[in-house]
C-alpha cells in the first residue's frame, strides 16, 4: 500500500538531514507505528507520504503510484490525516467539520449529512446530540474522535496519524487507543501512526519502525523488537519497558 525507497529530507541544502536513506513498506490493512524521540524524523516522514513536505531524494508510492506524479491536493484528499492538535474549525458544527472534505469535493448536501451521521455513530457520538455542537463544547477526547471521523469522511485508502492522543490524559488516551484498534478491525484501513510513547507503540502496532537521528534503526513486530533489538539504541530504548512488561505479566 505504501512504499518508501531510499527517502531523504534535508531542509538546509544537504548540510544536515531530518530523514536519511529511509526504506520501508506498509502492507494493506497494517498499522505501522513510527516510534522515536522528538526530532528523529518521524513526523517529517509522515508528511512526505502525502506531500505536505517534498522529499529531497528517494521515491514514495501510495497504492502503487508515485506520489510525485499525482496532484498534491487530490493526493491529500485521498489520504486521511489526524493531527495531535486536532485542528477542528471552531466556527463549524461537528457535522460540518466531519463533512468539510466532502463539501470541497462538491458532494451533495444530503450525501454529506448522511456520511457525517454515519461516522458519528461509528465513533460513538450520537448524531442528533453531537451533530449541531461546536468544538468548544466538546471534551478533548470528543474533539479527537471528530478529528478521526473527519479523516475517514472521504473513505480514504489509508490514514496518517501524527501523535493524535499525545495531548490527552491517560484515561482518555487509553479509551481512544482501544477505539482505534476496534475501528481498524472493522474498516481494514492502512495506518501509519507516529508516537514517542513506547507503550502506545507496543499496544497499537502490527509493526514498529524505530527511528533515531533521521535513520531507521529497526522495523519489526513488537515481540520481535522486544526479543531481539537490532542496535544498541533500540536495546536501550526498550530495556525499561521490557522489564516493566515482564513484571506486570509475573503479577498477573
Amino acid at each position: 500500500m505504501i512504499r518508501l525507497e531510499a527517502v531523504s529530507k534535508s531542509f538546509d541544502g544537504g548540510e544536515t538531514y531530518a530523514v536519511r536513506d529511509l526504506s520501508l513498506r506498509v502492507a494493506p490493512g497494517e498499522m505501522l507505528v513510527l516510534l522515536g524521540s522528538s526530532g528523529c524524523g518521524k513526523t517529517t516522514t509522515l508528511k512526505m507520504i502525502n506531500r505536505l513536505i517534498e522529499p529531497t531524494a528517494g521515491a514514495i508510492e501510495v497504492g502503487g503510484a508515485d506520489v510525485r506524479v499525482q496532484d498534491a491536493i487530490q493526493l491529500r484528499r485521498s489520504i486521511g490525516y489526524v493531527f495531535q492538535g486536532i485542528g477542528l474549525f471552531p466556527h463549524m458544527s461537528v457535522e460540518e467539520n466531519i463533512s468539510v472534505v466532502l463539501r470541497l469535493e462538491g458532494r451533495p448536501k444530503g450525501e454529506r449529512r448522511n456520511r457525517a451521521r454515519e461516522l458519528m455513530e461509528l465513533i460513538g457520538l450520537p448524531p442528533d446530540d453531537f451533530g449541531p455542537r461546536y468544538p468548544a463544547g466538546l471534551s478533548g477526547g470528543q474533539q479527537q474522535r471528530v478529528g478521526v471521523a473527519r479523516a475517514l469522511a472521504a473513505d480514504p485508502r489509508c490514514l496518517l496519524m501524527d501523535e493524535p492522543f499525545g495531548a490527552l490524559d491517560a484515561i482518555t488516551r487509553d479509551g481512544l487507543q482501544e477505539e482505534l484498534l476496534s475501528l481498524k478491525g472493522r474498516l481494514g484501513k492502512t495506518i501509519v501512526f507516529v508516537t514517542h510513547d513506547i507503550f502506545e507503540a507496543l499496544r497499537l502496532a502490527d509493526r514498529i519502525a524505530v527511528m533515531h537521528a533521521g535513520r531507521l534503526e529497526q522495523i519489526g513486530r513488537p515481540d520481535e523488537i522486544l526479543r531481539a533489538p537490532a542496535t544498541a539504541f533500540v536495546k536501550e530504548l526498550f530495556e525499561r519497558p521490557a522489564r516493566q512488561l515482564a513484571a506486570f505479566r509475573d503479577r498477573n
